[in-house]
């Protein structure tokens, strides 16, 4: 017998957290890992597309990485130490710092601010990353609101936004699509 993907039991505005509790739907918990779950499948939509297989092979490790936050965040906080959620991992920040250094040594230097755009899979990887600074956003609110206890969730959010910038760049290197520098219009009178 199949599980049906309806239970009806959000009908009325209200969700369970990990453990059970019920909250409204309009519960900045709820905002926060629904964030970390539209950035995870926007990162699926950008290993899609990515041109080169160390670059996929990262992008779904920061799947897994998502999915564990998200875990975190969706979980009852007074319920999390009994179901055992998975932590992120110091080692989880150091390969994003790892990856961006090695992408950075490869890129020629920024002169200017650059448009995102250029190629669909940089344009991807802009999106994915103000997704990210969206996600980390509501990630420091909860916080501030509700101690989520964790760190380095925020921690590893706002580097992995730094990684997606640099991603986009090494990708439009790879795809030899030129970066679009921002030329503000400096005759603006107001």
């Amino acid at each position: 017998m199949s599980l049906k993907i309806y239970t009806k039991t959000g009908d009325a505005g209200k969700t369970s957290l990990l453990g059970g509790t019920r909250v409204s739907k309009s519960n900045i918990r709820i905002a926060a890992y629904g964030d970390i779950d539209e950035l995870n499948s926007f990162i699926g939509l950008l290993a899609d597309q990515y041109p080169d297989e160390t670059g996929r092979a990262m992008l779904k490790e920061i799947q897994d990485r998502l999915f564990t936050i998200g875990s975190a965040l969706a979980c009852d906080p007074q319920k999390e130490i009994a179901l055992k959620i998975p932590d992120l991992r110091e080692e989880d920040v150091l390969l994003l710092e790892k990856e961006i250094d090695r992408m950075s040594g490869i890129l020629p230097p920024m002169k200017s601010f650059i448009l995102p755009g250029g190629h669909p899979v940089v344009s991807t990887a802009h999106i994915c990353r103000c997704v990210c600074r969206r996600a980390e956003r509501m990630t420091v609110q909860l916080d501030a609101e509700e101690p989520i206890g964790q760190i380095l969730i925020i921690k590893y959010l706002n580097r992995l936004s730094d990684y997606l910038f640099i991603l986009a760049r090494y990708a439009g290197h790879l795809l030899g699509s030129e970066e679009i520098p921002w030329v503000p219009r400096n005759n603006l009178k107001i």
